[in-house]
């Protein structure tokens, strides 16, 4: 399968750089599978789309700051160093800017030398090894020299406080990831709360989401593309209750294509299993759906593993005809935009 199929024109002033203003204002584009269309709506009528026994699956994955900007020992010239992944206590695997300076050996000092990092090793993908060393806990050093790591086609002079709050889901409680789950992002306490007393059940699971999600597929055929693996975690409560909804009539509500993976990859004759790892669940138009009902995403980039996801589940043609209708209604797209619901 070619990956062109899954292209689309997006003019650049409709991705979105700011939130809405409020989380639950956000536009919702409502997409019915077995009727083959799509209607406008506003994210709030979740409340009325949604139904008693339906369990909403959400990624409780918390983002890290992950973003550190210091000066290379002796130098002085300016360096930054994006968390990938953590190896150890003190030992992560990172991407490093400029890569042709921070060579293995190389240092870099942040926040006038309360953390330190050296470079041990080159990796594959251009990725490097790197110890970190600071005067406290670790932790607390991240989030007093880190910034939170927005995506590059959000564009940011300089880092702002309050994306740590707004690119951040009012349910996340696991720190790992390097990128939101976006469709999580228009959830509010209240809206959480109407659902919660219309008799709608609440499933966490986690996924850290990783910098993969953010990198362009350089294959020309959908099948080679190999994913970045992310870790994964879904604990016996929340398999207990996903497993429970469709014997009373309830629809497995997945919020988020990361929660969709973590859910397909736990998914074993039609029941999920609780499980934890690491996982390279890749979803394209062919695969057949176990553990998802309907489906809230946000609007994704072209040629991406996220948009062949949401053509798995809705069909492509279906998919391809709702983008090209969202442009045409001036959505906003990407991480900071509108959503999208699939039944």
């Amino acid at each position: 399968m070619d990956v062109s199929l899954f292209d689309y024109a997006l003019p650049s002033e409709l991705i979105a750089q700011e939130p809405a203003e409020r989380r639950d204002q956000s536009r919702m584009m409502i997409v019915d599978r077995e009727a083959g269309s799509f209607r406008d709506g506003r994210f709030e009528e979740i409340v009325g789309l949604l139904r008693p026994n339906d369990c909403l699956v959400l990624n409780d994955t918390r983002v890290i700051p992950a973003r550190l900007v210091g000066r290379r020992m002796p130098s002085g010239g300016k360096a930054e160093v994006f968390l990938i992944r953590r190896l150890g206590e003190w030992e992560w695997e990172v991407l490093a800017k400029p890569g042709k300076k921070l060579r293995p050996g190389t240092q870099v000092s942040f926040g006038e030398g309360k953390l330190t990092v050296s470079i041990t090793e080159e990796s594959e993908g251009g990725l490097r090894r790197a110890r970190f060393q600071g005067h406290g806990r670790w932790e607390a050093l991240l989030d007093e020299l880190g910034s939170t790591p927005l995506p590059p086609y959000i564009k940011r002079p300089e880092p702002r406080a309050e994306d740590r709050e707004r690119y951040q889901t009012v349910y996340a409680r696991h720190d790992g990831a390097v990128a939101a789950p976006t469709a999580g992002l228009h959830f509010t306490p209240g809206i959480l709360g109407r659902l919660a007393n219309l008799g709608v059940q609440t499933a966490t699971v986690t996924l850290h989401v990783g910098w993969g999600t953010f990198q362009p597929i350089d294959a020309e055929q959908v099948e080679d593309h190999v994913m970045h693996e992310e870790y994964y975690e879904v604990l016996p409560a929340a398999a207990d209750l996903v497993n429970a909804v469709r014997p009373v009539g309830g629809r497995i509500v997945a919020v988020g294509t990361t929660s969709v993976r973590t859910l397909e990859t736990c998914a074993s004759e039609g029941c999920v299993r609780p499980r934890s790892g690491w996982t390279r669940c890749f979803i394209y138009p062919g695969y057949r759906f176990q553990a998802v009902d309907a489906l809230l995403t946000n609007f994704h980039l072209p040629r991406s593993s996220l948009l062949m996801l949401v053509s798995a589940f809705a069909g492509r043609e279906l998919t391809l005809d709702a983008y090209r209708a969202a442009v045409e209604r001036r959505y906003r797209f990407y991480s900071y935009g509108d959503c999208m619901f699939i039944v």
